[in-house]
């Protein structure tokens, strides 16, 4: 048996509004922060403190982070400046505001500038929804690389300090789709003194305050949500630890007791979780097609260590480079310590040094965040964008965000890696008053509120029952497999939120269209009820990814039988009120751990059920995600990873992504070629003709098909396929 984990809660953190201002804030509030030299003149500076570089158009709404982050460090006394979507040929446009007091904050923006610019098919987007009138090529590839590089020829010697989704994501070795190839972190390539990841709100207050008072960007190391480069080997200070990542491969201390009788290791004892990040092998890559075996120690006794002092040597860039195995196991165990009342600092080399990952951020309480939100917003762009349309603000300008963060861990999503798995939640005071802002001051308001949620509608104040089990916690998600037992599912608060929110003045309709985790939804049928009754404007889009288990459980998501359950609910609350409402599902094509026969199966559920989707998505595999890792090395991160681990069936040629797509879009006429040679030689010829049990008709209608279809084998299904879906 294991031993786990001595529970570890974080000491209580700074209020994030409990620093002194600095002298700068007697200048005031700026209408908007200002983004040219005659704004800052019209205020009465002479510099700003801070500089923001963001690859977003600037718009003063708490949506955005430039505009967050920004107002959040105005509060606090600082004079910001915003340059936005800057010309990155040259160092020109960096220089616009001056050199910075303090620092130059980099950001790629609201996305990730590869995810922004190219589709899962790895073409170039026809346009940007964060740039006026939705015009493309306004950031570059790597956008926080090149905005960092370019503020340090800008103005040599200044502080830069990169953050944001990019940063979030990339923060340390990690699998870039777009290149095909595992890529450093982006601290050496951007050559920053500073990374902030997650929820970057206490790092960028504390951070201002203390080089403001004259400490030294390279001094400060202590930083929760931190990342910097440092000496190969370098520790905080005496009694600090490092321990090889294969040690913490599962929650817990892996002991392996001692054959008392052996002279040399047993095979037994060999069953690495990972092989190849042995403190053996953690100085250099293993020699190509070399494969290399590692072996987990035996202690006879495991010293307890401090985990607040404790850091975790995870396999080197070079060697994750090198060997997907390794890239597997680096990726479970940076997951797995991403609980911030139990996370360890990370460490990982590159050459020569060491990236430095001190432990996720705290989360903020609800009058924090309160606090965040409360800051004056002019809820617009900035007005050197005149008339022109921004389809993100136009998107998102009628809706209200109540939290933040999910612990659903779905392992395709980017959401836990940059906002945590703890749900931080505003108040109701905090919320409804942004509705009235909205009501009195957003142009065109109809009295229809577009949403009210946040990356998921409904996880609005829920959080484990007990806080010291929460701080110990090592679980990836605490929906999957199933509901853990010390989750908090009352959705009582978010319906009493619902109701005063539509019963505000002026407000006719409040509209949920964030992300409904429906397996929560079912546990509290009057939520459904009040949900289908008053917050559906005809059509709820709901996201069960998939129908069959393997993909599901390589997903993190609930079965077809939470799905179903859910759509019963739906279809009687919607009865009951009169009302002819429908559930549009979303699905994921080409998902590591489908296999064509999966995409079949659901297929056939698709056309029983009477869907034909407009839109589809394909899997797109962000940096860092856990499904990432699955498709890069063929593994599955959500166990121990060894070299013994079976595969994951992963689509990642051109044709089989395409094949994959096309079963979700069995209707589509120019699909049809290809997916009746590939039923052909699945051995399933008896789902092409006319009939409704038919997939696909045998006639082709003149002028579609047209695409040429290479003559590829299909891969062997890893289940034979029966035509039927799992969702009963």
């Amino acid at each position: 048996m294991n031993p786990q984990p001595a529970a570890v809660t974080a000491a209580a953190p700074r209020s994030l509004f409990s620093w002194r201002k600095h002298w700068a804030s007697r200048f005031g509030i700026a209408p908007f922060l200002p983004m040219s030299r005659s704004e800052m003149d019209a205020l009465g500076w002479d510099s700003c403190d801070i500089i923001l570089v963001t690859g977003d158009a600037y718009i003063d709404h708490p949506s955005f982070g430039m505009a967050l982050i920004g107002r959040l460090l105005e509060a606090q006394g600082f004079r910001v400046g915003i340059i936005s979507q800057p010309d990155w040929l040259s160092a020109t446009a960096f220089r616009a505001l001056g050199r910075p007091n303090l620092f130059f904050g980099v950001t790629a923006g609201n996305m990730d500038s590869m995810v922004n610019r190219y589709t899962a098919d790895r073409k170039p987007r026809s346009d940007d929804a964060y740039t006026p009138h939705g015009e493309a090529n306004r950031r570059p590839d790597r956008a926080l690389v090149v905005y960092a590089q370019r503020c340090r020829e800008a103005f040599p010697g200044s502080n830069v300090v990169i953050g944001s989704i990019e940063a979030s994501l990339r923060r340390i070795a990690h699998y870039d789709y777009w290149s095909d190839k595992v890529r450093r972190s982006v601290l050496p390539d951007s050559k920053a003194d500073l990374l902030l990841f997650g929820n970057a709100e206490r790092a960028v207050v504390e951070l201002s305050h203390r080089l403001a008072a004259g400490e030294k960007i390279g001094d400060i190391r202590d930083l929760r949500g931190s990342a910097f480069m440092a000496p190969r080997g370098w520790l905080p200070g005496e009694g600090w630890s490092e321990i090889d990542s294969t040690t913490v491969d599962t929650p817990g201390v892996l002991i392996r007791h001692a054959d008392p009788y052996a002279m040399t290791a047993s095979a037994a004892d060999g069953a690495a979780c990972a092989d190849g990040a042995g403190k053996g092998a953690a100085r250099s890559a293993p020699a190509a097609g070399q494969v290399v075996q590692l072996h987990l120690q035996s202690y006879a006794r495991m010293p307890k260590l401090a985990r607040a002092q404790t850091a975790i040597r995870l396999p080197s860039y070079e060697q994750v480079a090198a060997d997907p195995v390794l890239y597997a196991h680096a990726s479970r165990v940076f997951h797995l310590e991403s609980n911030p009342g139990n996370a360890r600092a990370l460490v990982q080399a590159h050459g020569e040094r060491d990236v430095w990952l001190n432990p996720p951020p705290i989360p903020l309480t609800t009058a924090e965040m309160d606090g965040v939100f409360a800051a004056p917003f002019q809820r617009r762009p900035h007005p050197a964008y005149g008339e022109a349309k921004i389809p993100a603000f136009e998107m998102i300008r009628f809706s209200v965000n109540i939290m933040r963060g999910c612990f659903g861990g779905c392992t395709f999503c980017s959401i836990t890696e940059h906002e945590g798995r703890i749900i931080q939640s505003r108040s109701e005071q905090s919320i409804l008053h942004e509705i009235e802002e909205i009501r009195d001051r957003t142009p065109g308001f109809t009295g229809i509120i577009s949403d009210l949620g946040g990356p998921t509608a409904n996880m609005y104040r829920l959080a484990c029952k007990d806080r010291q089990i929460e701080s110990s916690c090592r679980r990836l998600s605490c929906v999957f497999p199933g509901i853990c037992e010390n989750l908090d599912t009352d959705h009582t608060p978010l319906l009493q939120l619902y109701r005063k929110a539509r019963a505000l003045p002026g407000v006719k309709k409040v509209l949920i269209s964030s992300g409904l985790r429906y397996d929560l939804a079912v546990r509290d049928p009057e939520y459904v009820r009040e949900l289908v009754r008053h917050h559906v404007g005809g059509y709820l889009k709901i996201a069960p990814e998939h129908t069959e288990e393997g993909p599901l459980a390589h997903m993190m998501k609930p079965g077809m039988s939470s799905y179903e359950q859910f759509r019963q609910m739906f279809e009687k609350f919607s009865k009951e009120a009169g009302k002819e409402q429908y559930l549009i599902p979303y699905f994921i094509a080409a998902h590591p751990g489908t296999t064509d026969a999966d995409m079949l199966n659901l297929a056939l559920w698709l056309k029983r059920n009477n869907f034909r989707l407009d839109q589809v998505q394909t899997f797109l595999p962000t940096p860092m995600a856990l499904a990432t890792a699955m498709y890069h090395s063929r593994r599955n991160p959500l166990h121990k990873v060894g070299r013994a681990s079976d595969t994951v069936d992963t689509a990642r040629g051109a044709r089989q992504r395409r094949l994959h797509k096309a079963f979700l879009r069995y209707h589509d006429p120019d699909n049809w070629p290809l997916l009746r040679e590939t039923l052909r030689q699945m051995g399933r010829a008896d789902l092409i003709g006319n009939g409704r049990k038919h997939l696909v008709p045998f006639a082709q209608p003149p002028g579609s098909g047209l695409r040429r279809v290479a003559p590829v084998a299909s891969k062997p299904a890893a289940r034979r396929s029966t035509g039927t879906s799992s969702a009963r």
